[in-house]
């Protein structure tokens, strides 16, 4: 059994006891998040295509943890102008543990 839904403008394909990395959700470690908006539902011998979502199918997740990801450096140069930029940027994701499909 899987299913594709829809968090921050991505979409990601989970399944029982996946882990996931998504954009940062608001919530303390342990706490339990759902999400209602699923695209494809796929049980043992069907699957269900949203129109655009699932009716009444949701995913249930634990939050495993915030973090950070790999810093990413950006660094701006206009050549023959002594200008020049360097900024690191390091994006938070949230950690996601899937318990449950229904």
């Amino acid at each position: 059994m899987y299913a594709v839904i829809v968090s921050g403008g991505k979409q990601y394909r989970v399944e029982q006891g996946d882990t996931i990395y998504v954009e940062k959700l608001e919530g303390e470690v342990g706490a339990e998040v759902s999400f209602d908006v699923l695209l494809i539902k796929k049980d043992d011998d069907s699957i269900t295509v949203g129109t655009p979502c699932v009716e009444g199918a949701k995913v249930t997740a634990k939050i495993a943890g915030q973090v950070k990801g790999q810093k990413i450096i950006v660094y701006k140069y206009k050549a023959k102008k002594n200008e020049r930029r360097k900024q690191g940027h390091r994006q938070p994701y949230t950690k996601l543990e899937i318990t449950a499909i229904g």
